[in-house]
């Protein structure tokens, strides 16, 4: 039987002509997989017009924020999402189960962009706060759901997971072409809607495919007893009020402002790593071996967030820059900026399956995942660099480049993309110690949320510096961290043995 057996109770298990109803897949990956295109294409929707919603004039609908502000703020809400991620993956673990975990995480992310849908700045916060938190409950656990469709030795996995991995990608597509239209013609709020009307879409399919999804009835897969239950949850409401009355106290105080906040952000992300790293590596449940194997993972991962820290400024400072100084015209038609961010979505499903095949066809003699790793973060440095090129010579700003210089970067960008997480995901899976290996993709969204937290301050410098030194020197320190990590590969081979 191809199905992973760990959920026993009855009712609990697709039904058996599921197996291979989807491309040779089972029919549960069809619905995670259409869940993922929604949420993609509602959260990237909504972030590709983000920045450009708090750059614009309040008289146009905007916030009024300076440039390097709106980058700054859209970056700290990105590094809120993948540090509430973490809490989202115990949830699932000890309390909700994964099917709950991610049913509310797209409740609460539904209601986030319906809330951002009313213009009024209150409901814009609101509405951020309750997307963090979903996607938070969402993001992490519905992967662990894919992985629930199969047994570990099934031959199918690594395929049904490269289908799950496009989906994402037809929704990063999708969703900045429906929100930058209406966000450029009808107003940023409309953007917001359509991201709305996309996650309540997705939602809807989750529950009518729930037939066909393993674990949809059972418990959380290591809950907490019930004593123990009653306690996490009267805690974990007491610690939200509490949060909630301390953070307001600070905003009527004038304390807690926005640059306050996002850098309480900033400092967060920097700590949580820290200390999960020390945690692992101090734990008694963790051997030598698995203690060895740490070491390199911490190359990796300080390789995901340099690479990340690029990545993530393709809806941040990429926006800015392609709506103040990038042609919105292409063979005669006029688009809006947002539009670009589509691009990325579009090189990564058309690229994926020329990856894929090309390490097929190199079988045992592919790179190494290291080398796979500091490829992408070169190919992510390069793309700020070939930035350089058109920013610079101009006498001022007011200067417009060819839309194929933002696509060339996106390019170079979506195949960096493609090598990292493919490769980053595996050798977390495979290094993480067996004690935290349910916490594995908790672990790699710390690198996420650092990345945003590193991203949040530096894209503070945008208003600052000229635009070629700022992509410039981002870019160069990007590519001389690929360059480390690739000179480093003998010694990242030989430790993280047997991972190839």
């Amino acid at each position: 039987m191809s199905r992973t057996t760990v959920d026993a109770e009855p009712g609990s298990q697709p039904p058996p002509e599921d197996d291979t109803a989807f491309f040779g897949q089972p029919r549960g990956l069809l619905t995670l997989s259409g869940l993922e295109v929604w949420e993609r294409f509602s959260f990237l929707g909504m972030q590709a017009i983000l920045v450009l919603y708090f750059a614009d004039t309040v008289a146009h609908g905007g916030m009024g924020m300076s440039a390097g502000t709106a980058a700054s703020v859209s970056a700290a809400y990105g590094t809120l999402v993948y540090l509430v991620s973490v809490a989202g993956g115990w949830l699932a673990d000890r309390i909700l189960g994964s099917y709950r975990a991610v049913l509310w995480g797209g409740i609460l992310i539904a209601c986030g962009h319906y809330s951002m849908a009313v213009p009024t700045n209150t409901m814009t916060w609101v509405g951020l706060g309750l997307i963090s938190a979903g996607t938070g409950l969402l993001k992490p656990n519905v992967a662990t759901m894919v992985g629930k469709l199969y047994a570990t030795d099934d031959d199918r996995r690594d395929a049904g997971f490269a289908l799950y991995y496009m989906a994402i990608n037809i929704g990063a597509f999708a969703g900045p072409l429906i929100t930058g239209w209406l966000g450029d013609h009808r107003g940023w709020h409309w953007g917001f809607s359509a991201a709305a009307i996309g996650m309540t879409f997705g939602l809807i399919q989750y529950v009518v495919g729930r037939r066909h999804l393993a674990g949809r009835k059972h418990a959380a897969e290591f809950a907490l007893t019930p004593d123990a239950m009653r306690r996490a949850i009267r805690l974990i409401a007491l610690g939200v009020v509490a949060v909630a009355v301390v953070a307001t106290a600070l905003v009527l105080a004038h304390w807690l402002t926005m640059d306050r906040f996002v850098d309480l952000l900033t400092l967060v992300s920097v700590i949580a790593p820290v200390v999960y790293f020390a945690v692992m590596f101090m734990s008694p449940r963790v051997t030598p071996e698995e203690r060895g194997r740490l070491k390199p993972y911490i190359v990796l991962f300080l390789a995901s967030t340099v690479f990340n820290f690029i990545l993530f400024q393709a809806y941040s400072t990429m926006m800015l820059l392609a709506a103040s100084n990038a042609e919105t015209t292409l063979l005669g038609y006029d688009f809006p900026a947002s539009w670009y961010a589509s691009a990325l979505g579009a090189f990564e499903v058309g690229l994926a399956p020329f990856v894929a095949a090309l390490w097929v066809r190199m079988g045992h003699g592919q790179p190494h995942a290291s080398n796979k790793i500091a490829i992408g973060v070169v190919l992510g440095g390069l793309s700020f660099l070939l930035m350089v090129l058109p920013t610079s010579g101009h006498g001022g700003e007011d200067y417009l480049m060819s839309a194929w210089w933002i696509v060339g970067s996106y390019f170079l960008l979506g195949l960096g993309d493609i090598l990292l997480e493919t490769s980053g995901m595996s050798a977390t899976t495979k290094l993480a110690p067996v004690a935290f290996s349910s916490q594995t993709m908790s672990l790699w969204f710390l690198s996420l949320a650092l990345a945003n937290g590193i991203q949040a301050q530096t894209v503070k410098l945008y208003d600052d510096v000229s635009k070629p030194a700022y992509f410039g020197v981002n870019g160069a320190i990007a590519v001389a961290a690929g360059l480390a990590v690739m000179a480093a590969a003998p010694w990242l081979r030989r430790t993280m043995h047997p991972v190839h």
